[in-house]
């Protein structure tokens, strides 16, 4: 009989890979005949099933990039039983919670003590109704779900705390911290910054003559055209109105200057629309390069911000390039 439940479980799927389900969940169980049947009504529930026959291949298991949110543990395996594995896996608490339903023969209350204390979410005593199974894996689902919920909640927060509301890149406040953490790698690395500090040229009549929702659907166009003028790992941000700031790690002089060019020709290679509005534009850049030598966040935006006050002097639409102080 044993021999016959091994043979149907190669036949759905080796050991140790999960199935397609809407949610991933580990058997980890000795006993190849119940393994068996664990993993034929968790299937027919939607669930995919990863099986390990002892505890330290479950271990492996959970070692993966993204294990399974769901266990089901037999307390009694040889080498690493489930007890051990519900220690390791709370002793880990690196990534979202593990919901673990500990299986066992043991009913005594010390045991189901033994058991809670470890680190087991839920317990069933063998033998065990499938429906009650069912209903406690139910459980184990809406914990997980909440989990999702409040982690989506808690990312939705970070970033409405660290982006500007109507452009989506980052807000002045992320912006300063960010300068500050590129010019102390800069200086720890001796691998040069460039900065762009970034203004919309005669963006006030714009917002005279067509109004202020006109106004922010170019500013949020600027910002798109921003982001894709950039790589991917550069640092984009609102600074405040309609002036933007990019850091780009890694830029000498000379590659600071290719980019701010690259940018200040997307933003006027086609007009900006709103509605039936083509609105023509273009932008003034300050630029300037934090070298490996100790400069604060203040005197590297002063020298930015005197670039671009020299290229709007000097009839905008263009970069220049200022050089800190000394």
């Amino acid at each position: 009989m044993i021999e016959q439940a091994e043979a149907l479980e190669a036949e759905l799927q080796p050991s140790g890979v999960a199935a397609q389900g809407d949610e991933s969940i580990l058997i980890a169980e000795d006993d190849p005949i119940f393994r068996h049947i664990l993993r034929r009504w968790l299937e027919s529930w939607g669930f995919g099933v990863s099986v390990a026959e002892d505890g330290a291949q479950a271990w492996e298991i959970l070692q993966q990039e993204r294990p399974p949110q769901l266990m089901i543990l037999d307390w009694v395996m040889p080498g690493v039983d489930g007890l051990e594995l519900c220690r390791r896996a709370r002793a880990t608490p690196c990534g979202p919670y593990q919901y673990i339903l500990l299986l066992t023969a043991r009913d005594r209350t010390p045991d189901v003590v033994r058991g809670l204390e470890a680190g087991a979410d839920d317990y069933l005593t063998k033998p065990f109704d499938k429906a009650e199974l069912h209903a406690r894996l139910r459980v184990g689902r809406r914990m997980l779900a909440l989990q999702r919920n409040l982690i989506a909640a808690q990312e939705e927060l970070r970033f409405q705390a660290t982006h500007d509301a109507l452009t989506q890149l980052w807000n002045r406040g992320a912006l300063l911290d960010r300068l500050r953490t590129e010019i102390q790698r800069a200086q720890r690395t001796h691998v040069s910054l460039g900065i762009l500090m970034v203004d919309v040229d005669h963006f006030k009549p714009v917002n005279d003559t067509w109004g202020h929702l006109t106004g922010d659907a170019v500013l949020k166009e600027v910002a798109r055209r921003i982001q894709h003028a950039t790589r991917g790992y550069d640092i984009a941000g609102r600074y405040g109105g309609e002036e933007f700031l990019v850091l780009l790690p890694g830029c000498g002089p000379e590659q600071t200057l290719r980019s701010a060019e690259r940018l200040r020709s997307a933003i006027p290679a086609e007009p900006v629309t709103v509605g039936r509005t083509d609105i023509s534009l273009t932008v003034s850049i300050g630029a300037t390069v934090v070298p490996d030598f100790a400069e604060s966040e203040t005197e590297v935006l002063a020298t930015a911000d005197a670039a671009l006050y020299q290229a709007k002097s000097e009839g905008r639409d263009r970069t220049v390039l200022g050089r800190p102080p000394g």
